[in-house]
């Protein structure tokens, strides 16, 4: 029997069962199956044209079977362009130029008339548009090619309401959606998930589809300069996921934390086998409409490809700056910090929750089966309750991966009060144990202008004052810490000099510290006389670059010092002699040759150069009067002493007199600029605040009477020589300062329900449950309100089997203590100090088990025995239940050392940005 066409099937009436004109009146216009019933989404309908239906109707309701008015074969040719394509005509009406069947009633009318040769039968869905149910006679019509075929286009028709996800015509292959939009532009569909009516799609535009290339690339992602890569590169085949990442300009950070979260294997292969595709969350307003996470599985994809040696991620970079302005740019910033935004930022471009509900933070206070503190159960009750609201609101392969939860207890100092909660968390910040003493550096200068200044590397303690740092130098040098001042100086000059009751705190590690000896203090007493300490500035007269070729300008050099000089028998003239022997050391005093003529052209001389009010000349016989410095002066007030033992210019023998080598000058603070700050009278000249004295040396005179390699010598105390060796620390010692007992700070109360008020209640955070990886993060970089420091102590952690099960205060299972044991699986490095440094990263391959060496670009294999260091920053530890259901394999042995390690990573050998 010869095959009959489905269009022949339509075209054949079956007028055996043909029913009478009532019957199929009522079947078509009425009841269940009629043209009256109402739509339902979804269903098929079917149009027919206008006037073969009013035919129709025209016939039934003749009701004579034989009559002239019989229809004759569906005919629908006036809704068809042409007979070739069959495509609709533009602009139909409903009521004008076709009705609308549902499907029974066609199959009805087909079955008694049939349908005109070759006509398709025109069949269209129900569909919700904006709330409206209707019949979709016009879909939309798409142009479909693909990226590496763009002169090949495929047209096909489509729902508003079919997915996006239809136009993936290679499933198998990871693909993504280019829009050609009305000004000739591609746009990216991201979320494939959605309708065409969402997409806003219209008929005729054109739709690319993207394959991903073999190494993980996407070819519209390539700039050109990478399409003329070399055939080595092209044809590279190496281990997946040992691939660098280049240095953008101070992005070391970002690799280095990327490097670490590449090699977590649970997380990458979640992103090698597309699963995230599944989980993106475009409509998330946490999230970052998913281009994080697809910025970050395009790293991945390329990285464990095995087709690079490096990659360039300036895609990923330009979308962490989009999304937080903290990383704009190329500045140097924590590796942690951006490991902390990443992990946040994945999670919610991928939590499964698409709209989080409300819930309240549980606490185990007011539970009926507790009294002051919460039993086990009850605890183990509320620990649930927690993680379960937090899962109601954050479902991810973050939260899967990273998540664990911590037991908080709070205790009000004064009712007793105690709250218990539990929170969840990403990564643990463990602090390091600190020091409570400090290595300074500082340099004394003594009385004696025969010795040169000493530096001293003195231990002080943190939080000590001015005076404990005093004390550490006299155990150095035998001077009493009442004969000495402290100084900052910067400059050449004093940038503060401090008063002995100061915290250590406001001096930074950076500062030039200088510690100078002065008179000490001593009673008032017969043969008592009381000093005062002048600081003293060096400037040269220099000539300016002036029309003026005769001005000249005065620059400061060489080290200020802080000079006793007795107050009550102080004249011009004696305080010249005075620093003239201070500066002794490196300051030639004239020979006879350079004497004057004779006393009467001194006399002459001296008459001639009675100082003006603020300019000293060095033979003034005026006296010198100075008012005690007050403690608003910036000097130590009070110093009273008599001079010292020493040979002083009163002892010296006065011969005839000599040339003076420089005049001196009163001057502020920054020895800038002339003071006028004082009052002349009879007995001499005073000050109405603490004097500044600049000694001013004519260009010649410096030449040919200072030695300048002589005043910047000095000799290093044996203390210098000392390597202050810091023990090393234990990671469990960490972990245990982390969950010890602290009260809460000024500024973070906590409100205590019962005593209605904020208390500075004391606080202990304990681990409940842990995380499949666990993210330990050294606290290594201290701040305070005066100074910032970066701690070099070494922590000893395990490479294998780190125990948790002493830390873990949720009831355990003892048949299973895999639980609770890690091995290390990557290490975030950090080398240099706090202004500059660099990142690295130590990781094992998931595949090959093997340890790298990541230094941006570069990438090298070590041994375990290099891993350990005091550059260790943020570790990454692996569950063993994990790590045995991921890759259940026997433990290689260990490598021998490679040449490649032997440029192996060390603090005193790392480059730094």
């Amino acid at each position: 029997m010869a095959e009959v066409s489905a269009a022949a099937l339509y075209r054949q009436p079956q007028c055996k069962a043909m029913p009478g004109l009532d019957s199929q009146r009522r079947q078509i216009e009425n009841g269940e199956t009629g043209r009256e019933r109402p739509l339902r989404v979804g269903e098929s309908w079917f149009l027919v044209e206008q006037h073969w239906y009013k035919q129709w109707e025209l016939y039934v309701q003749g009701r004579d079977q034989d009559s002239r008015t019989f229809p004759g074969y569906i005919n629908n040719a006036e809704l068809f362009e042409d007979q070739i394509n069959w495509h609709l005509k533009k602009g139909l009406l409903e009521g004008e130029d076709y009705v609308l069947l549902p499907a029974a009633a066609w199959h009805h009318l087909v079955n008694w008339y049939g349908l005109e040769h070759g006509q398709p039968p025109i069949e269209h869905k129900v569909v919700e548009l904006h709330s409206i149910w209707k019949v979709e006679v016009y879909p939309v019509e798409l142009l479909l090619v693909k990226h590496s075929d763009m002169d090949t286009p495929h047209t096909a028709q489509f729902s508003h309401t079919d997915s996006v996800e239809q136009f993936l015509v290679s499933p198998q292959e990871e693909t993504r959606l280019w829009i050609k939009n009305a000004e000739g532009f591609f746009k990216r569909l991201c979320n494939t998930h959605i309708t065409v009516l969402d997409a806003a799609l219209k008929s005729g535009q054109l739709v690319i589809m993207e394959t991903r290339n073999r190494d993980g690339t996407w070819t519209s992602a390539q700039p050109q300069a990478m399409n003329s890569a070399s055939e080595e590169d092209q044809e590279f085949h190496g281990q997946p996921g040992i691939c660098g990442l280049t240095n953008l300009g101070n992005t070391c950070f970002m690799n280095s934390a990327l490097q670490c979260l590449s090699n977590v294997p649970q997380l990458t292969e979640y992103f090698l086998k597309n699963c995230y595709l599944e989980e993106l969350n475009f409509c998330n307003p946490l999230g970052m409409k998913g281009e994080i996470a697809e910025a970050y599985a395009d790293l991945v994809k390329q990285a464990w490809s095995g087709r690079h040696r490096s990659i360039m991620p300036n895609v990923f970079k330009t979308k962490v700056g989009h999304f937080a302005s903290q990383f704009l740019g190329y500045q140097q910033h924590d590796s942690q910090e951006l490991l902390s935004f990443l992990l946040d930022g994945l999670h919610e471009d991928l939590n499964r929750i698409k709209k989080k509900e409300y819930v309240e933070l549980c606490d185990a206070a007011g539970r009926p089966d507790q009294a002051h503190h919460p039993p086990w159960h009850c605890q183990q009750e509320v620990a649930q309750e927690a993680w379960q609201n937090h899962k109601r609101r954050n479902d991810s392969v973050i939260v899967d991966t990273f998540h664990g939860l911590f037991k908080s207890t709070l205790v009000c100092p004064d009712c007793g009060n105690v709250s218990v909660t539990f929170d969840p968390f990403c990564y643990l910040s463990v602090p390091l144990p600190v020091s409570h003493k400090r290595v300074l550096e500082v340099f004394f200068v003594s009385m004696d202008p025969r010795r040169k200044p000493e530096q001293h590397r003195l231990v002080i303690p943190k939080k000590g004052k001015i005076s404990d740092l005093c004390v550490a130098l006299a155990k150095h040098t035998g001077v009493s810490p009442e004969r000495m001042m402290v100084a900052d100086v910067f400059s050449h000059r004093f940038y503060k000099i401090y008063q002995l009751e100061e915290s250590l705190s406001s001096i930074l590690d950076r500062d030039d510290i200088f510690i100078y000896e002065v008179s000490g203090r001593a009673a008032v007493g017969e043969n008592s006389r009381e000093d005062v300490v002048l600081p003293i500035y060096l400037r040269e007269r220099t000539p300016a670059q002036d029309y003026n070729s005769s001005y000249y300008g005065l620059m400061l050099f060489g080290h200020p010092l802080l000079v006793s000089v007795p107050r009550d028998r102080l004249s011009w003239d004696a305080l010249y002699h005075i620093l003239l022997y201070r500066l002794s050391r490196y300051v030639t005093r004239p020979s006879s040759d350079d004497e004057d003529d004779g006393d009467e052209k001194a006399d002459t001389e001296d008459k001639d150069n009675i100082p003006k009010p603020g300019h000293m000349a060095g033979g003034s016989s005026q006296d010198f009067g100075m008012e005690q410095a007050g403690p608003s002066s910036g000097v130590a007030g009070g110093h009273r002493a008599p001079v010292d033992s020493s040979p002083g210019p009163s002892h010296w023998p006065q011969r005839a007199r000599r040339k003076h080598l420089f005049t001196l000058q009163t001057v502020n603070s920054n020895g800038t600029s002339d003071r006028s700050t004082f009052n002349e009278d009879t007995h001499g000249v005073s000050f109405s605040s603490q004097p500044y004295i600049a000694i001013d040396w004519e260009p010649e005179m410096k030449k040919r009477y200072y030695d300048e390699v002589e005043a910047e010598g000095y000799v290093k105390h044996d203390c210098v020589g000392y390597v202050l060796k810091k023990a090393p620390v234990r990671l469990q010692e960490c972990i245990e300062l982390f969950t010890t007992v602290e009260t809460l700070e000024k500024e973070n109360p906590w409100y205590c329900p019962t005593c209605k008020k904020h208390q500075l209640a004391t606080k202990k955070l304990d681990l409940w449950t842990l995380p499949e990886t666990l993210i330990i993060h050294l606290k290594r970089f201290s701040y305070t309100k005066f100074s910032r420091e970066k701690l070099d102590t070494l922590v000893e952690f395990p490479i294998r089997d780190l125990d948790f099960s002493e830390f873990v205060i949720k009831p355990q299972k003892e048949s299973a203590p895999e639980l609770y044991k890690y091995d290390l699986i990557a290490v975030s490095n950090h080398y240099g100090g706090l202004r500059d440094g660099h990142y690295t990263t130590f990781a094992c391959n998931k595949d090959s088990g093997q340890w790298h060496y990541f230094d941006d670009n570069s990438v090298s294999p070590v041994t375990e025995n290099q891993l350990e260091s005091k550059a260790a920053y943020v570790l990454f530890y692996q569950r063993q239940d994990v790590a045995r259901r991921l890759q259940p394999q026997p433990t290689l042995p260990e490598p021998p050392a490679s040449p490649a390690c032997s440029s192996a990573p060390s603090p005193e050998s790392m480059d730094v940005n």
